[in-house]
């Protein structure tokens, strides 16, 4: 089994840096990925330990994620609630046409890797 994602688009709100209770640091972002004939749908992404140029990212910049898929569930107004978002392991923006050439490279070879069933990530 593998669980690798790619998506592409534009950022729906500037980076949100968090400070976790145990000090750890990640960037939130939600990423629009419009396809064809749809309506846009929205992504949350997460990037724990992201590099600090990430925080800098604005609404309506163009980026291309790689990372998996994860649910996960919390306790919210004395009920459980559960979310599904992206974690990201890279994120480059869209206009680097070469870090968009790495980033596809990488996640071919992460697919690649499961189809083989080696690890995919």
């Amino acid at each position: 089994m593998f669980n690798v994602v790619f998506l592409q688009g534009l950022l729906a709100r500037p980076a949100q840096d968090i400070v976790l209770p145990s000090g750890d640091r990640l960037v939130a972002l939600e990423v629009t990925v419009r396809r064809p004939d749809s309506p846009a749908e929205p992504v949350p992404v997460q990037w724990p330990g992201a590099p600090a140029w990430v925080s800098g990212l604005d609404a309506g910049t163009e980026v291309a994620v790689l990372g998996r898929v994860r649910r996960r569930f919390f306790r919210a107004g004395g009920v459980t609630q559960s979310r599904t978002e992206v974690v990201a392991t890279r994120i480059v923006r869209s206009s680097s046409r070469a870090k968009m050439r790495g980033l596809v490279a990488e996640a071919t070879d992460a697919l690649s890797r499961a189809a083989d069933g080696g690890p995919a990530g």
